[in-house]
């Protein structure tokens, strides 16, 4: 009767380990491949670089926009912003002045 008895929980035994091994193969599985794993952690740094370099770029370009408005304040504009930008945007140019288109 013991033999019986053990038998039956010795197969569910080896069920619930096979189940608990699977589980774990899975587990180490998702953390070598899945998507923040060991495999996708370069690619990630990679990324994490590109962003970085597109952030700087982003703050200079942020820098000089900040500088070109506090030159166009109109309380006290900058006189050769101002002049640059009317010979530009308006073709403005004196009398005595002579053109040169650079490009």
């Amino acid at each position: 009767m013991k033999r019986s008895r053990s038998e039956p929980k010795f197969a569910r035994d080896r069920v619930s380990m096979g189940v608990a091994i699977a589980a774990l193969v899975l587990m180490a599985g998702w953390c070598v491949a899945g998507p923040s794993g060991l495999l996708a952690w370069s690619e990630n740094l990679r990324t994490l670089d590109q962003r970085q370099k597109q952030v700087e770029q982003l703050t200079l370009k942020r820098d000089e926009l900040k500088n070109r408005v506090a030159l166009l304040d109109p309380r006290h504009a900058d006189p050769d912003l101002a002049g640059e930008l009317l010979r530009s945007n308006l073709n403005v140019v004196h009398p005595d002045e002579m053109v040169m288109m650079l490009r």
